[in-house]
Parts: structure tokens; C-alpha cells; sequence
């Protein structure tokens, strides 16, 4: 596979949406509605893509339908960077998985902070050494406090910026926002973009951006109306977070006419109340599939 990385280009940032994995009516990998998917997302707002993440269900799909997804991303991405979810809480794993993304020719890797077993700090800095060394693309540290029951906080995250190419954080919490020398700062939370961008960050991993990819574009683009314009969003950020994630941006996305398909247990479709909150966001910003 032709290169597509050079360590010049290492800086992450932009609209990078955390994409929903599309699946088909018998649960499996629908390839065919993923890849119209990241053509609908990357020609509207986004700049890049992160697969198997959070939001894409990767907690339950197998490595080959990663792998398989990953390929797809490359396939149909462009020059917009692909960032795969290759985080576990065992490092091994995630050292195989990392190599594999590497073979599959993506940009950077996604890596989530051990959870579960909550390794200590040592531990934590051992695990990002193994993971970084299986590849020389870009790893995003992945700080979400909410699901690993662990928050690295910033000298932490300043130790990690030393390893050669851990190059940025996806920050979603809420406290001690800062910058971390040596790493580009993304926002992990939509609601917290315009805050990231305001203190030198380079961009975000989104989610809201399935639907407003443009809008959450000229977050980025227009620092003198970032919070203006994100001010216009937090009805619909607020629904997008109305159950677990990723259940409404699903839910919202079968509403706005995209095939995405069902969930995999253990998460579970919408209930009538979640729907009517989501539906009505959806109303107050025109995005409802014309019926």
C-alpha cells in the first residue's frame, strides 16, 4: 500500500467525526453503507475520520470487521486523514490491533486509556511505550474519565507528549482543560470545541458533526463567532447525549435518511421518550429526512 504519512504532517486537528459503524438488518458490517457514510461525512465539514471508536461500537466488533472497516476508510478517504480505535485494556491486544491499522495504511491510531483493570501511572506510560513502538504514525491519546474510571491528568499527559510519536490527546472531560506541550489538544466533548480552540487546540473528535459538520467547521474557521455558533448548537448537542452514546447520534442519523442500521447489544435502540427529544432537535435545525 502507497504511503500516506510522513512524520512532517503529524498534526492532527480539524473536524475529525468519531463515524457510527453501520450495520446491516442481521447486525453484521454493512461496507456498502459505511463507505457512503464517510463520502456523506467528508463532504460535509469533516476532515477526518475516527473508525472503531467509541462511537463506532468498536467495544463490539470483531478485529476483522476493524480491519476490514479501516481498509474501507482508506479506500474512500482521499487525503482526509483515517484514525483508528485501537485501544484496549490489554495492551498486547492493542499493540496487534495498532499494527494491523498500520498495515491497513491509516494516519494515526486512537488509543483509550486502559479501563477496567486501571492500570497506575507507570502502568499507563508502560502501555502507551508498547503501543507507540508497534507503529511511527501519530497516536492520539485518549483521556475519557466518564468510561475508564481513570483521568490522566496533565503532567501525565505531558510524560506520554515524550514518547516519540504520541502527538495529541482527545481530552472529553470537563476540568483542567489546558494545553499538554508536545501534544495537539482535541476536543473530545462537542460542547467544549470553541473553549479547545480558544486555548491553541488544533481541532476535535466529534460527534454532532454527523449533522452539523459544517457548522462545527466554521467553529475552527471563524474564531471571532465560535461561540456564537456554538451557542446555536447546544440543543442539539444536549440531545445527542439524551442515553449512552452512541444511541441518539444513531437514532438521529436514521432520522435525518441515513442507513446506519441497529445497535449491538448490549446497547439498545432508543425508547419513545429519547426518540421525541431527539426528533424535536432534529425539527429546530432542519435536519429531518423529508418524509
Amino acid at each position: 500500500m502507497a504511503e500516506r504519512f510522513s512524520r512532517d504532517s503529524m498534526r492532527l486537528g480539524g473536524i475529525l467525526t468519531a463515524m457510527v459503524t453501520p450495520f446491516d438488518a442481521d447486525g453484521g458490517l454493512d461496507e456498502d453503507a459505511a463507505a457512503r457514510l464517510m463520502r456523506h461525512l467528508l463532504e460535509n465539514g469533516s476532515d477526518g475520520l475516527v473508525l472503531a471508536g467509541t462511537t463506532g461500537e468498536g467495544a463490539t466488533m470483531t478485529d476483522e470487521e476493524k480491519v476490514r472497516l479501516w481498509e474501507l476508510g482508506v479506500a474512500e478517504s482521499g487525503d482526509a486523514p483515517i484514525i483508528a480505535g485501537t485501544g484496549t485494556y490489554d495492551t498486547c491486544h492493542s499493540v496487534e490491533l495498532t499494527e494491523r491499522a498500520h498495515e491497513a495504511g491509516v494516519d494515526a491510531m486512537l488509543v483509550v486509556t486502559p479501563y477496567y483493570n486501571r492500570p497506575n501511572r507507570r502502568g499507563i506510560k508502560a502501555h502507551y511505550e508498547a503501543v507507540a513502538a508497534a507503529t511511527d504514525r501519530p497516536i492520539v491519546a485518549y483521556n475519557i474519565p466518564s468510561r475508564t474510571g481513570t483521568d490522566m491528568p496533565n503532567d501525565l499527559l505531558a510524560e506520554l507528549a515524550q514518547i516519540e510519536n504520541v502527538a495529541a490527546v482527545k481530552q472529553a472531560r470537563y476540568d483542567d482543560l489546558a494545553p499538554i506541550e508536545g501534544m495537539d489538544l482535541l476536543a473530545g466533548n462537542d460542547d467544549v470545541l470553541a473553549k479547545v480552540m480558544d486555548m491553541g487546540g488544533t481541532g476535535g473528535i466529534l460527534v454532532a458533526a454527523h449533522l452539523v459538520g459544517r457548522e462545527m467547521r466554521r467553529i475552527v474557521d471563524e474564531p471571532d463567532r465560535r461561540h456564537e455558533i456554538e451557542d446555536g448548537l447546544r440543543d442539539l448537542y444536549k440531545a445527542l447525549t439524551v442515553t449512552v452514546n452512541p444511541i441518539p447520534v444513531k437514532t438521529a442519523m436514521d432520522m435525518a435518511g441515513h442507513q446506519v442500521g441497529p445497535l449491538r447489544l448490549p446497547l439498545v435502540e432508543a425508547s419513545e421518550e429519547e426518540r421525541a427529544v431527539i426528533r424535536e432537535a432534529l425539527e429546530r435545525h432542519n435536519l429531518l429526512a423529508a418524509v
